[in-house]
């Protein structure tokens, strides 16, 4: 998984300085006063990544996916508390629909759900703060300013976790659930390397598009279009 992610960040990177940098300032964009806050998010994004992968092999993907996506409600929730929003009935009647719709997947007290759905919430959790960051920030940072710190953040902890694990060596005492993280580094195929590459354009113009528009729009109103 790790391999993944840092070459899509590398392409993705490589994407944002080269077409999108340019269309929003040059590369003096880049110079920020804010470099912790986008450590932050650099973090919080790699941690959503990794909980809700962690959550695939042990639950089935569309309730790992319901469980994310009370990521609207957490968002209303932080935005109320730490950037002073109002939130009309209406917005709060979506919340709590989407919140009972959530719970109408997962079942509570049936055997299907189990405490491995808090990994996804806690990915949720995660990528709710990530984007209260965001709106914090977007008064003084360009998207793609935030999108390059956010891949460089994720190429750090890739390459990291990379020359900690990548060689494979606990991939034999590990359980069969987490062998698709401490599997050794290969060479990809042409194919895998072709879709690699998709993925790092997607990551680059989802992460830009993302940005901007909890940048420019209020999160709570932002999350549900997600």
């Amino acid at each position: 998984l790790h391999q993944i992610i840092l070459f899509r960040s590398l392409f993705g990177l490589i994407l944002t300085i080269s077409f999108l940098i340019p269309l929003q300032g040059g590369l003096k964009i880049l110079k920020t006063n804010l470099l912790f806050y986008h450590l932050i998010r650099g973090f919080l994004v790699f941690f959503a990544n990794l909980f809700f992968f962690l959550s695939l092999p042990l639950m089935n993907y569309a309730e790992a996916t319901a469980v994310f996506y009370i990521m609207p409600v957490i968002i209303t929730l932080l935005s109320i508390f730490f950037l002073n929003e109002k939130i009309g009935v209406h917005r709060w009647a979506a919340v709590i629909l989407g919140f009972l719709g959530v719970i109408l997947i997962l079942r509570p007290g049936s055997e299907s759900i189990q405490l491995v759905a808090i990994l996804p919430a806690l990915a949720a959790l995660c990528y709710a703060t990530l984007h209260i960051f965001t709106r914090k920030m977007g008064a003084t940072e360009k998207a793609s300013t935030m999108a390059v710190y956010i891949q460089i953040s994720l190429i750090f902890m890739s390459t990291l976790l990379g020359l900690l694990i990548g060689d494979g060596s606990y991939e034999s005492i590990a359980p069969d659930t987490l062998s698709f993280l401490l599997k050794p580094w290969a060479m990809p195929t042409l194919n895998d390397g072709i879709i690699i590459f998709f993925l790092g354009i997607f990551s680059a113009f989802g992460g830009f598009f993302i940005s901007q528009g909890y940048r420019l729009s209020e999160p709570s109103k932002a999350a549900p279009f997600e």
